[in-house]
């Protein structure tokens, strides 16, 4: 059985639907550091290698990495140019002060020791280094209301909210700059910087509920009522959707972009 945590199983959907957008906030991380010509770069949680992909367009020597070989094999038939590797943001198989750069986009929220995981970029930063991070700080919108209204129809509110807090535990915590700043001080970064930017992306409304079902509510449920009982909640998804929503629609998100330097 697929675990539904890992995001094997959904890197083709992302890729198609995500990855055109969330390209922005990609170059716009990499501006932010800035990756400078011929800095090595170390993108961590690369998925299909979006944000790796802009730090080689910025003169970058990068490499990404991540967990999910599903996510990998789509980053290496989109993005061939971008080297990419399996592996953990802990226990890194890189040497002490590897890296010029280590980006990290929409990852940090996902460390259940946040902390621990910085430790370990830290560690393969050289002395002066930057380390450069995105996380979501928008809250909540009548999609993403609809959406789970809509899940917890099938799986109930107080089992799907441990799930979730289990694979994204920091969600709510990195919408704050305070908290982002905090976080990255305690992992031995300083000079740090954060700002928020404000993005909107025009999705075809089937093309929005694809890229939904990513998501880990998603995946969660799925794995729950099975492909069948999926297909009807589909169905009913889009249905609702189209009484409710203008086609195509406009989703506007905010992101935290925050960089500190190892001393």
């Amino acid at each position: 059985m697929e675990d539904w945590r890992s995001y094997d199983g959904v890197a083709a959907t992302y890729e198609r639907v995500h990855a055109p957008r969330f390209l922005e906030p990609a170059r716009d991380l990499v501006a932010f550091l800035p990756v400078a010509d011929g800095d090595r770069v170390l993108d961590v949680g690369t998925g299909t290698g979006v944000v790796a992909e802009a730090a080689l367009a910025a003169g970058g020597r990068v490499v990404g990495i991540d967990p999910s070989l599903d996510m990998l094999g789509v980053a290496r038939a989109s993005r061939a140019a971008v080297p990419v590797a399996a592996a953990e943001a802990i226990d890194l198989p890189f040497r002490d002060g590897s890296f010029d750069a280590v980006t990290a986009g929409f990852v940090l929220a996902h460390f259940t020791r946040p902390q621990t995981a910085l430790f370990d970029l830290r560690r393969v930063l050289r002395t002066g280094a930057r380390l450069g991070v995105s996380s979501w700080a928008d809250g909540r919108d009548a999609f993403t209301d609809t959406w789970l209204e809509l899940i917890q129809t099938i799986v109930p509110k107080e089992m799907l909210e441990p799930s979730l807090a289990g694979v994204i535990p920091h969600h709510d915590r990195f919408r704050r700059p305070d908290a982002l700043a905090e976080t990255l001080h305690e992992g031995g970064l300083r000079k740090i910087r954060v700002e928020r930017r404000a993005y909107e992306w025009i999705y075809p409304q089937a093309e929005f509920l694809d890229g939904l079902e990513t998501w880990a509510t998603a995946r969660f449920a799925k794995g729950m009522i099975g492909d069948a009982g999926w297909a009807a909640f589909r169905e009913r998804a889009r249905t609702t959707f189209a009484d409710r929503f203008p086609d195509p629609l406009h989703d506007r998100r905010d992101v935290l972009l925050a960089a500190g330097e190892r001393e």
